[in-house]
C-alpha cells in the first residue's frame, strides 16, 4: 500500500511491496513517478525482492520544495530514504534521471547500494542529445493527471517543466574518474534510438569496473515500455547472478580464472 512518510523532515509519498528477500528500490524519471513504470519492472523482481519506491519531491504525489529538482538535492533525498525507510543495502534499477541518482548513490554512499540497474541514464548533461524548447503547452492529458495527483498548484506543472530542462542542461557533471569509483556491479542499459548518445552510453559502460552493457533493439527513451519483456529479462538475469563475467573471448575484461 502506497503511504506518505517522513524522509529527512519532509512528506514522501511511498510504496513497498510484499518482502520475498534482498532490496530493490525503484527511481522513476524526472517529471515522472512511479506508478509510471513500477508495473513494467515489478515482473522481474517481485517474485525474488523486497521491492521500495517513491515519488521524489515535486514528482507524483510528493509536492515541491525549493531546489527540489536538482540532482544534490534528489540524491540526498534517495540516501535519506535508504536510511529510514528502506534500512538495508538495495539494488537500485533507476529509469533516466533515476539512473543518475542511482550512480551518484553508488558513488557517495557505497555501503548502502548492492548493484545499480540504469536505464537511459547519461553521466554528464553533454550526454544528451538535443532536446526540442518546451513551449510552454502542457497536453491537456498530462494536465489532467497532474490535477488529480500532485498536491502541488495545477499552474506549477509548466513552471517545473521549464526548471527541470534547465537543469538537464547543466547537471549532471559526473567525469570518468567519478564512475572508475563505483564498486558494485553496474548494468547500463538503453535503446538503440535513445535521447542518449550512444558514445556516451558506452563510455559510462567502460569507466564503471564492474559494468555490463545492453543495447536493446528497436527502442528509443521509452525502452522500458516498448519491450518489456526484454528488460525484465536482462534485469532478472543480471540480478540474478551478480558475479564478475567470465566470457569465452574475453577483451577489455580480465578473466580471473586464467
Amino acid at each position: 500500500m502506497p503511504q506518505y512518510l517522513n524522509v529527512d523532515g519532509h512528506q514522501v509519498y511511498s510504496y513497498e511491496w510484499d518482502n520475498n528477500g534482498e532490496a530493490v528500490l525503484l527511481l522513476h524519471g524526472g517529471l515522472s513517478q512511479t506508478s509510471h513504470w513500477d508495473q513494467n519492472m515489478l515482473p522481474a523482481i517481485e517474485d525474488q525482492f523486497h521491492v521500495f519506491g517513491y515519488d521524489r519531491t515535486a514528482h507524483g504525489f510528493t509536492g515541491d520544495r525549493e531546489g527540489s529538482l536538482h540532482f544534490d538535492y534528489q540524491v540526498k533525498e534517495a540516501i535519506a530514504y535508504l536510511e529510514t525507510v528502506v534500512t538495508e543495502p538495495a539494488h537500485l534499477i533507476g529509469y533516466s534521471d533515476g539512473g543518475i541518482i542511482a550512480l551518484l548513490v553508488a558513488i557517495r554512499r557505497p555501503d548502502l547500494v548492492r548493484s545499480v540497474v540504469t536505464l537511459g541514464a547519461n553521466f554528464h548533461h553533454s550526454g544528451t542529445l538535443p532536446l526540442p524548447d518546451f513551449d510552454g503547452v502542457v497536453s491537456a492529458e498530462d494536465q489532467a493527471e497532474y490535477n488529480q495527483t500532485s498536491p502541488d498548484a495545477p499552474e506549477t506543472l509548466a513552471e517545473k517543466i521549464v526548471r527541470m530542462m534547465a537543469i538537464w542542461h547543466s547537471e549532471p557533471n559526473l567525469t570518468s574518474k567519478d564512475l572508475h569509483n563505483i564498486e558494485c556491479p553496474v548494468l547500463v542499459m538503453a535503446g538503440d534510438d535513445d535521447v542518449i548518445a550512444h558514445t556516451h552510453t558506452i563510455e559510462l559502460f567502460e569507466n564503471i569496473p564492474l559494468g555490463q552493457l545492453a543495447i536493446l533493439p528497436g527502442t528509443s527513451h521509452g525502452l522500458v515500455k516498448e519491450k518489456p519483456a526484454l528488460v525484465q529479462l536482462l534485469i532478472r538475469e543480471f540480478l540474478e547472478d551478480l558475479s564478475y563475467p567470465i566470457t569465452k573471448m574475453p577483451i577489455r575484461r580480465t578473466n580471473p580464472a586464467n
